[in-house]
């Protein structure tokens, strides 16, 4: 079974990263479908995903138990102590990742809602004892959902505690957005009162984009809920998408 630990942001991907998330953008219908409802987990794809995600956890934990007896790599995925805890270890939620183009970011064409778009890869929390310990990645491949890579215990638990924060009872009003040329991510929250979305930084934008230091330098803040609205953080994006774009070149 080839194990991979979660992808990081490097140099020599962006440039397929640009293509593939520009590939993955054709379809307005496709994103206005899906927005309401992949973190619900209530269409199709989403109980496909989920399947594969339930089967092929199975088979790592089965695969570690045996091939590993108690001891850990160095480099483990997960955040467990010892191997054994994969048996009470689930798959627990899942989500797809949304991105935008980097030149929409550039431009200021459109709201980073309506131009976001799904890219094909989901992401489902893995959990111990109801902690988060990591993330499964998936995609499809010849027609066949299955898990691509383990790893992510930060992002998990960053996400898990926005989500918990955010969400309303079937998480249809998010979703989780990753711009790979700025090295963020963000969810994105609709608002039950007045429909507009609003964003929580995650672990990656917090730390890319200076965002803490940012507000406090100009004196802003960010709403009473924690959100940030677009316009708190397009203009950081903006720089961070250009620099990364230019450091490749």
């Amino acid at each position: 079974m080839h194990l991979h630990s979660v992808s990081r942001f490097k140099k020599s991907t962006l440039a397929a990263l640009i293509f593939s998330i520009s590939c993955a953008l054709a379809s307005p219908a496709l994103m206005a479908q899906n927005q309401a409802t992949d973190m619900a987990g209530t269409t199709d794809q989403a109980r496909l995903v989920n399947a594969a995600a339930q089967r092929d956890f199975a088979e790592f934990v089965q695969f570690n138990i045996q091939r590993r007896g108690g001891t850990l790599p160095s480099e483990f995925p997960l955040d467990v102590n010892d191997v054994h805890d994969l048996k009470d270890a689930r798959i627990d939620y899942g989500f797809q990742v949304y991105s935008v183009p980097p030149q929409d970011v550039m431009n200021g064409r459109g709201d980073l809602r309506s131009i976001a778009r799904a890219t094909g890869e989901w992401r489902f929390v893995i959990s111990l004892n109801n902690n988060p310990i990591g993330l499964a990645t998936l995609r499809q491949n010849n027609g066949r959902w299955g898990i691509t890579s383990y790893g992510g215990a930060v992002l998990a638990k960053d996400v898990d505690a926005a989500i918990a924060m955010h969400g309303n009872s079937t998480r249809s009003n998010l979703r989780f957005i990753r711009v790979y040329q700025a090295m963020s991510d963000f969810l994105e929250v609709v608002s039950p009162i007045d429909a507009r979305a609003r964003f929580a930084p995650l672990h990656a934008a917090r730390q890319s984009l200076l965002l803490q230091q940012r507000s406090e330098k100009t004196g802003t803040s960010s709403t009473n809920t924690g959100l940030l609205e677009q316009s708190d953080i397009l203009d950081p994006l903006r720089v961070s998408v250009k620099r990364n774009i230019e450091n490749f070149r």
